[in-house]
C-alpha cells in the first residue's frame, strides 16, 4: 500500500519519529511512504506532489498547528486528498501530533483520528506509544486490504490541558497553609489525570490491560494486568489529605480499594524561599528524588506501579 505523508516541515521531528515506527510494515514491503522529501533536484516539486497526490492508497495528515496554519498543508494537499476519500479511491487517516483546533474543522472532526481517542501524540505520558498506537491502526487498515472504506468519527474529542507558561522570573514569597492546601490538591488533580491518560495508553497496547477508578475527590484507583506474566497484575489507590486522618499530603498504598489509614508511601508538600514542590516520604523503595514537580511526582509514581506488573516505560 502506498501512503503519502501530508505534513508541516516544522514537525519534520514527528514525521521521522514516525518513520522510525513503520519500520516494520515497510520492511514487510506491506507499506510504501512518500513524502516531499522523495522528490529529487531538478525534479518539479507540483507536478511531483500531483503525481502522488492521484496515485496513493492512504493519506497520513500529520495535524499540528502548523500544519492547520498552512494553506498548502490544508487546502491543496488535505482538500485533495479528502477528495478522494470520498470517492471511495483512498482513506485519509488524521494523525494528531500536537494540541490543535482541528476539532472545530468539520471535514477532520468526522474522521477517526489517531492516536486513540484523538489525543494528540504529545500529550501521552510515553510518546512511544502513542506512535505505536498508529502504527496498529495503519496495520489494521493494511491487514484489511481496503484502503477506501471511510471509519466512523469518533465524538469531539475531551479539551487538552492548558499549556502553562514558563515564568521568566523567580520571586522570594512566604507560603501560608492555604497555599499548601492548594499546591496539594492541584498536585492530587493532576496525578489523578495522569493515570487516566496513562491507564488509555495501556490499554492500547496488546498484552496489556488496564483500569481506572475514580473514588471522589480525594481517592482514586487504578489496575493494570500484563498478560505475558504469571504475577502480571499490579494495584495501586491513591489518597489525597482531607479534614479527616491522613498518612500524607498525597499518599498510596499499593492493594485494590486500599482504606485512607494504610500506606506504603507519600509525597508532601514542601517549599524554599521560591517555590513549592512534593517530597517523597515513607517510601518503600528507598530514598526517592528530593523535590518534585506534580507532573515528575505522577511519573515516578507511575514507574513504580507499573514496575510491580513487569512493566517498564520504554
Amino acid at each position: 500500500m502506498r501512503a503519502f505523508i501530508s505534513y508541516s516541515h516544522q514537525d519534520v521531528g514527528a514525521l521521522e519519529r514516525l518513520h522510525v515506527h513503520l519500520a516494520n510494515l515497510q520492511r514487510e514491503g506491506r507499506i510504501e511512504t512518500w513524502y516531499d522529501r522523495e522528490i529529487l533536484a531538478g525534479d518539479v516539486l507540483e507536478g511531483e506532489i500531483s503525481r502522488e497526490l492521484e496515485a496513493t492508497d492512504l493519506f497520513l495528515l500529520m495535524v499540528s498547528p502548523d500544519f492547520i496554519a498552512s494553506n498548502y498543508c490544508v487546502e491543496r494537499e488535505m482538500q485533495r486528498a479528502l477528495e478522494r476519500h470520498d470517492a471511495g479511491e483512498a482513506r485519509v487517516v488524521p494523525i494528531i501530533v500536537e494540541p490543535c483546533d482541528w476539532a472545530a474543522m468539520p471535514q477532520l472532526r468526522r474522521l477517526k483520528a489517531v492516536p486513540k481517542d484523538g489525543e494528540p501524540i504529545s500529550e501521552w505520558a510515553n510518546a512511544n506509544n502513542a506512535y505505536l498506537n498508529v502504527v496498529q491502526e495503519i496495520r489494521r487498515i493494511v491487514d484489511a486490504g481496503d484502503s477506501v472504506a471511510p471509519e466512523p468519527a469518533y465524538d469531539d474529542p475531551a479539551p487538552a490541558a492548558p499549556q502553562q507558561d514558563v515564568p521568566r522570573y523567580r520571586v522570594q514569597q512566604d507560603f501560608d497553609e492555604i497555599d499548601r492546601s492548594e499546591y496539594r490538591d492541584a498536585a492530587f488533580a493532576m496525578i489523578k489525570d495522569y493515570f487516566r491518560r496513562a491507564i488509555g495508553e495501556i490499554d492500547a497496547v496488546d498484552g496489556l490491560r488496564g483500569r481506572f477508578v475514580d473514588r471522589g475527590a480525594n481517592s482514586f484507583g487504578s489496575t493494570v494486568v500484563n498478560r505475558g506474566r504469571q504475577q502480571g497484575t499490579a494495584h495501586i489507590t491513591v489518597h489525597c489529605r482531607n479534614a479527616g486522618f491522613a498518612l500524607g499530603d498525597i499518599y498510596y498504598s499499593f492493594n485494590e480499594n486500599a482504606g485512607d489509614n494504610t500506606a506504603n508511601g507519600a509525597f508532601n508538600v514542601s517549599s524554599d524561599e521560591y517555590e513549592q514542590f512534593l517530597v517523597v516520604t515513607m517510601a518503600m523503595f528507598g530514598n526517592g528524588p528530593e523535590r518534585l514537580n506534580p507532573e515528575q511526582a505522577a511519573e515516578y509514581l507511575w514507574n513504580k506501579f507499573i514496575e510491580q506488573a513487569g512493566i517498564v516505560h520504554a
